[in-house]
């Protein structure tokens, strides 16, 4: 090859660098039954945790973010065991050998990962333990843009799959479109987040007129960086600023578990 078609073909390749990174590759769908979910963390797609009680109970799935299952994962599973629910931690990347997607969402879009959700509710639907008909769902970050792609109606119809009743999405990237949900939604995100704008939910929301059946409900925080309800040291991760915000997770906490229970658990008493 001449120095001449070696430059061109180098010149090509970075014209098409930007558009091979957004070709997202094939994903295989998750196995949930009782050999891939564990009663404890192990080498496995999920984490079932189960409330005291009388069965059945309402059921909540955990989308993590974008590096992967994180001990903030327990710590919700332990909260909503707490309120009564049964909690599914599901891990997205671990069974599929990756290992984070951060500033790479094309290796992993949401829209494809959403599948990822409806199987975990399938399988939670058919375990004894499990009202079939009380299943929400929580995404945080890249899991939270992959919640609210689970709550778009076409993506529902698409998959095949039944609506959830509740989905609360912790510092999602909000879409610029307004498609038709299929579920109720509640975003919680920070004003100072770097990672995924607060404008860009608050650009959102209004694209839905007052009397949607399914209009998103938003709660933005001052001052609140990305993960704020994670209680660990402030720090920079992948060159966006994390920390925690006792007041504004205080208060997501509290508005999360109304949100859920009006849905899943309607009359529950609250201490």
């Amino acid at each position: 090859m001449t120095r001449l078609a070696a430059f061109a073909a180098l010149a090509l390749l970075t014209l098409l660098a930007p558009a091979l990174a957004q070709q997202a590759p094939a994903r295989q769908p998750l196995v949930l039954n009782d050999a891939t979910v564990a009663a404890v963390r192990g080498d496995r797609v999920g984490v079932l945790v189960l409330p005291k009680g009388k069965p059945p109970f309402p059921a909540v799935i955990l989308l993590h973010g974008c590096g992967g299952v994180t001990l903030n994962m327990d710590v919700w599973a332990a909260r909503l065991k707490a309120w009564g629910y049964a909690a599914l931690i599901l891990d997205s990347f671990a069974p599929r050998g990756i290992d984070v997607v951060c500033g790479q969402i094309g290796r992993f879009p949401p829209r494809q990962r959403a599948r990822d959700a409806f199987t975990a509710a399938a399988y939670l639907r058919a375990r004894p333990e499990i009202d079939p008909a009380r299943i929400g769902l929580i995404g945080f970050s890249h899991g939270g843009s992959t919640a609210l792609a689970a709550s778009v109606e076409r993506r529902v119809a698409f998959f095949g799959a039944e609506p959830f009743k509740a989905v609360v999405a912790y510092y999602p990237y909000c879409p610029e479109v307004a498609p038709q949900l299929a579920s109720d939604v509640q975003i919680l995100i920070g004003s100072d987040d770097d990672w995924t704008p607060a404008p860009r939910c608050a650009d959102w929301l209004p694209r839905y007129a007052d009397a949607a059946l399914h209009k998103p409900l938003l709660k933005i925080y001052p001052g609140a960086l990305h993960v704020f309800d994670a209680n660990s040291p402030a720090r920079l991760y992948f060159g966006h600023h994390l920390g925690y915000d006792a007041e504004a997770a205080r208060d997501s906490f509290k508005m999360t578990r109304q949100f859920l229970d009006s849905r899943l658990r309607p009359g529950a008493p609250h201490e």
